[in-house]
């Protein structure tokens, strides 16, 4: 006899919730051949039921009350698609306590409250998965927590924002202005009409929070992590790394060296050899480097209705293969390491650093001694007149690597040197040495 349905629960039908009722509906013979019973979305929340819908949409029960699927003891997993923080952890706390399984697709929400959700689904022997909140349709946590679960992860690094990435491959291919491609990316879907949580770097540092907790199982919250957002990139810097032979993206970097950690986001300057630098458009790229495997990537798109739907589903077969297994809430593992960040004096690396000067006599000298003095040498230097300027020139220079601190004392310095009117931009620089 076949064994009962699998009742589901769905908090939102927006882009994803309606991903993931897609893949429920239309890979049902390949779902319920994994887990052996059919998969049914009994209920879901939306904002508004008498909103039009496809049509395919309309045999699905609809609530605007949350309780009709927290408190239904029929219901065993809850997918919650619906975004937000405060409200939404309410209702997964509530979803654990009544013994029902949980499946996030919410980065921020396992940003900001994720060690205290997963240790609470533990206590109450329930799964909470969260795949679809890192890389959209890339299985990233997955490969961390339990395809490289034998090796030392030493590091993270990737573009994990498709909205920035979208924004830089535009800008640097076409010459175009960070206002007029945003403007194209909102316009398309990209970006939200309040764009500051991607271009900000606000979203891809919750991701790297998340990343770099699991990969070297030490707690990271999103304050532990350095940001800088793309709002200041101009279509002046991205040519002059064109003419350098780089490639600006935003990236993030989770490090672990000798107990200690780093992780930021922040633009940044790749060897256009990289295999970072030819990740283009709204596609994300992870590198994860451990001491035994050395480095694999991780490619595809970011986000999208069925690439994180897809990450969604895949979550609520692991459950349902638990449930079957009888090992719900043993996933979680509580962290083995105290969390040491280093410090500015400790990190090290390279910089680009364009400047506007007087054009004048004695000001190459000046700059270069300023530089000297600071132990910061040169890598490569570009020295040329400014444009539409007859008393400024620019000079573009890569160091070699540095601290952090002694470069910002650096940059503080030059500001303040007679010969420079000001630092235009500065960046840092990943994998050139």
């Amino acid at each position: 006899m076949e064994e009962r349905e699998i009742q589901v629960g769905l908090l939102g039908l927006g882009t994803v919730g309606t991903g993931v009722a897609s893949i429920i509906k239309h890979h049902q013979e390949t779902l319920s051949h994994q887990i052996g019973r059919k998969i049914v979305i009994k209920r879901a929340l939306v904002k508004d039921k008498k909103k039009v819908r496809e049509s395919w949409l309309s045999n699905l029960e609809l609530t605007e009350n949350a309780n009709d699927i927290i408190e239904d003891p029929s219901i065993e997993a809850v997918i919650e698609v619906m975004g937000g923080i405060e409200e939404t952890r309410l209702l997964v706390e509530r979803a654990l306590k009544e013994k029902k399984h949980v499946i996030t697709a919410n980065k921020d929400l396992m940003a900001e409250h994720g060690s205290t959700l997963l240790q609470m689904a533990n206590e109450q022997k329930c799964d909470l998965f969260y795949e679809a909140s890192v890389a959209g349709g890339i299985p990233i946590i997955r490969t961390i927590s339990e395809g490289l679960s034998a090796d030392k992860l030493t590091k993270i690094m990737g573009i994990v924002n498709g909205t920035t990435n979208y924004m830089l491959t535009k800008m640097s291919a076409n010459n175009r202005t960070f206002d007029d491609v945003l403007l194209e990316a909102q316009e398309l879907g990209y970006a939200e009409a309040d764009p500051t949580a991607d271009v900000d770097g606000i979203d891809a540092a919750r991701k790297m929070a998340i990343l770099s907790s699991l990969a070297f199982s030490s707690p990271v919250q999103i304050e532990d992590v350095s940001v800088k957002g793309i709002r200041q990139v101009s279509d002046v810097d991205l040519a002059f790394c064109q003419q350098l032979g780089y490639t600006m993206k935003l990236i993030g970097v989770a490090q672990k060296d000798e107990g200690q950690i780093e992780v930021r986001v922040e633009p940044t300057l790749l060897p256009n050899a990289h295999p970072l630098a030819n990740v283009h458009n709204e596609f994300n790229a992870v590198l994860v480097h451990g001491e035994a495997v050395g480095e694999t990537m991780f490619y595809g798109p970011g986000a999208g209705s069925l690439p994180t739907a897809t990450a969604v589903v895949s979550d609520l077969v692991a459950v349902m293969k638990n449930m079957q297994r009888r090992v719900n809430g043993y996933s979680y593992q509580t962290p083995l390491f105290q969390s040491t960040f280093k410090t500015e004096d400790e990190i090290q690396s390279q910089y680009f650093i364009r400047l506007h000067v007087y054009d004048r006599a004695g000001t190459f000298a000046a700059v270069t001694n300023l530089f000297a003095q600071h132990d910061v040498s040169f890598e490569k230097l570009l020295q040329l007149p400014l444009e539409n300027q007859t008393e400024l020139a620019e000079i573009v220079l890569v160091t070699h690597s540095s601290s952090v601190a002694i470069i910002k004392k650096l940059l503080i310095a030059l500001n303040q040197l007679s010969a420079v009117d000001k630092v235009a931009s500065y960046y840092r620089v990943e994998g050139g040495e």
